[in-house]
């Protein structure tokens, strides 16, 4: 938990530490599309550090 905007920018950058990643071993990266949501979209609630960890997370969704 923290700003706002602070966490939008974290999650920009997790996702594009990921896509760099991928690039790397040659998935081409006109088909990687990234977005950061942040902290607007947590899987778990944020009331303990332990749960909060879980919610620093990347997410792929592999389409044809």
């Amino acid at each position: 938990v923290g700003p706002a905007d602070k966490n939008q920018v974290l999650s920009e950058q997790r996702v594009a530490e990921a896509k760099r990643y991928l690039v790397s071993r040659g998935v081409a990266e006109s088909r990687i599309t990234t977005i950061g949501f942040g902290g607007t979209k947590p899987k778990f609630d944020n009331d303990r550090e332990e749960t909060r960890k879980l919610n620093r997370r990347v997410e792929l969704v592999i389409t044809k």
